[in-house]
């Protein structure tokens, strides 16, 4: 099949992008290499992937590792590109997995999660409705929950007190998508992401801060006081999950009522899933297996919860097993390991 995966320089892109192109499928990638986070990174992953060549904007770069991959720097609100894009493809699946991230960032910086979580979202929608994409799976997040203490989190739940403007945007995410699958007749799927981790992660989450800090001798900086739980995924189950909902194609659900509507379902072809462990780990623990995997005790530094976090977070994975017929698995001692494996090969750390 012929799929766009967006963010193919960010962590979990990069290698949704992989396990498609090894799975057969000819694969376009679009990502904006923004300055987010450090770009060495971020071509560190392209570079991975066979992208060697100078990224000149709006220029597809073919991959040489994989003969089904191309590459094509280009930025989610760039209207006629992106409409230039989707014409001369023509794309069986979008899956699209590109967004401004991070809980923190969106209280000091709100802008660039407007242009690229709302307008870049729109201008995707729209190229999968005039281009009669066959399905559109998304990012959506475990932090449209907000402040839901009903645990574990559902996706029959509502989810109208979010407590950052990331989790707004992609609440948003969710409505947007609807509307296009209702009008349009658009087969939509989103996907609520729970704490992912793992090789090759995002340099502002906790286990690579973590990381970083205890192998330069620095404190960590634990919130809350400790008292966190999260259901930490492993970045291979949130990858193994994505592909095996795209190649389900969502219908209408005929025992939807709209007198008591369910907000993971439709009279229109579309379906959310949580993908989580389902399975809350204390923080703290999380720091043990870090602990564990680094042969090394952690300073750390007890902090209050910072504003936007959520103590909490707990995936309700029934429906996604019931459906999909998959469950993620992996447990943290396994996941940080492979993390802290992958971290020390890339920095070269001995």
């Amino acid at each position: 099949m012929k799929i766009l995966v967006t963010g193919t320089d960010g962590f979990i892109g990069f290698q949704t992008a992989n396990k498609f192109m090894t799975n057969g499928n000819e694969v376009v990638g679009i990502d904006s290499i923004n300055n987010y986070y450090d770009k060495k990174l971020k071509y560190g992953r392209l570079k991975a992937a066979g992208i060697t060549a100078d990224t000149e904007y709006n220029v597809p770069c073919p991959s040489t590792k994989y003969e089904n991959y191309i590459f094509i720097k280009l930025n989610l609100a760039d209207k006629e590109n992106i409409k230039q894009l989707f014409s001369q493809y023509r794309f069986d699946i979008v899956c699209h997995l590109a967004a401004q991230a991070g809980v923190r960032y969106s209280l000091q910086n709100p802008y660039p999660y407007i242009e690229s979580n709302i307008e870049g979202f729109l201008t995707v929608l729209e190229g999968c409705r005039h281009n009669k994409v066959g399905h559109f799976v998304f990012a959506s997040s475990s932090s449209v929950y907000g402040l839901n203490k009903k645990m574990p989190f559902a996706t029959d739940q509502n989810i109208d007190h979010p407590v950052s403007l990331y989790a707004a945007t992609k609440k948003s995410n969710e409505l947007m998508a609807h509307s296009y699958s209702h009008l349009y007749g658009l087969p939509v799927t989103g996907l609520r992401f729970f704490t992912v981790y793992g090789p090759w992660g995002r340099p502002d989450m906790a286990l690579f801060l973590f990381t970083k800090a205890m192998l330069e001798g620095k404190p960590i900086s634990v919130f809350n006081n400790g008292n966190m739980e999260r259901d930490f995924t492993y970045i291979d189950d949130i990858v193994e999950g994505v592909v095996r909902v795209a190649h389900r194609t969502p219908r209408s659900d005929p025992a939807w009522q709209a007198a008591e509507p369910v907000p993971s379902s439709s009279s229109a072809p579309y379906k959310l899933y949580n993908i989580g462990n389902g399975r809350p780990v204390k923080l703290m623990d999380f720091i043990a297996a870090l602990e564990k995997a680094l042969g090394k005790q952690a300073e750390k530094n007890m902090l209050p919860l910072q504003p936007g976090d959520v103590p909490v977070t707990w995936a309700d994975t029934d429906p996604l097993e019931r459906d999909i017929g998959y469950k993620p698995n992996t447990d943290i001692f396994t996941g940080v390991k492979a993390f802290v494996d992958w971290y020390c090969n890339y920095y070269q750390i001995k």
